[in-house]
């Protein structure tokens, strides 16, 4: 199963997708999960907002800016990459984003954490996973939506769990064959029988938040997982267990944007090497500036 996210008070960071890990885990708790006797589902999921897209079809996210969009551009020490921004599902998210752009907050940061096949992450004035804050200062709510996703190529916020949002954010990196190779949908479906019985196991009892806190990310409830959704992971790759709206438990990063240029900036970036415990580069992959301008062909 999936390790937990980090924190902006400890270490902040996007959830560990690495399949090793999702299989050991797994077998740990297929042992214990039980069928379950009650609605599970109508005591887990509380109060998350989920943006319900009535205009936009599936997949859209990977379509190109309109001329004269807003748009942000990434400039690295090993290109640019260059991001289309949704304000219409996420605007506290972009506000944000967009804010620290221009005032030269995400000037000289570096990309603290990166595994390849995962996601590269940056954002933090620390470098270390530690540190960022918002524009307002404190953290701030999780803006989930049922047409964006971690889908290779999007952008999303790191955070330590459910409204904890700051300045850190990260790109999904892992494309269809390697979505394929962590066992694709098949998986997924595994980890959510398991991770449901395991809810209604531990319901009522003191090991209820517990299992939550630590194995809330499997708790994507794959029955809501159209057929549209499924096949644009399936060509696209990346990391479903990220997405919000699914969750059971209110556990996700929400999406605000997506790579519409540059992902193979992103690829580069990913295959740096890196430090085995911790993730961080080597040597320092720098964010230069992230220029908000307007989309022109």
């Amino acid at each position: 199963m999936l390790t937990g996210c980090g924190s902006n008070n400890g270490s902040s960071s996007a959830a560990s997708s690495k399949s090793s890990s999702s299989q050991s885990a797994s077998s740990a708790t297929a042992q214990d999960a039980t069928s379950a006797p009650i609605d599970i589902l109508s005591t887990t999921k509380k109060d998350a907002v989920v943006y319900e897209d009535k205009e936009h079809k599936v997949g859209y996210q990977l379509d190109k800016p309109a001329v004269g969009e807003q748009v942000a551009i990434i400039h690295t020490s090993m290109g640019d990459v260059s991001l289309r921004l949704f304000p219409e599902a996420a605007p506290k998210t972009v506000e944000n984003f967009v804010t620290h752009a221009k005032d030269g907050y995400y000037d000289n940061l570096t990309f603290h954490r990166i595994i390849d096949g995962f996601m590269i992450q940056g954002g933090d004035p620390n470098g270390t996973g530690t540190g960022g804050e918002s524009i307002w200062g404190d953290s701030f709510e999780d803006e989930f939506s049922d047409h964006l996703f971690n889908i290779r190529g999007a952008v999303a916020m790191a955070n330590s769990g459910k409204d904890t949002n700051g300045s850190q954010f990260f790109i999904d990196q892992g494309d269809a064959d390697k979505f394929k190779e962590n066992g694709g949908w098949t998986n997924y479906e595994a980890q959510w029988t398991q991770a449901y019985g395991m809810l209604s196991k531990y319901y009522g009892t003191e090991s209820y938040d517990s299992f939550i806190a630590q194995y809330g990310s499997y708790c994507m409830d794959t029955d809501l997982i159209s057929e549209d959704i499924r096949k644009l992971y399936e060509e696209n790759g990346g990391n479903p267990t990220l997405d919000g709206a699914f969750n059971a438990t209110d556990k996700g990063h929400t999406v605000f944007a997506q790579v519409y240029e540059g992902i193979d900036v992103v690829d580069k970036i990913a295959a740096v090497e890196t430090n085995a415990s911790t993730n961080k580069p080597t040597t320092d992959v720098t964010i230069k500036n992230i220029e908000i301008t307007t989309y022109s062909e």
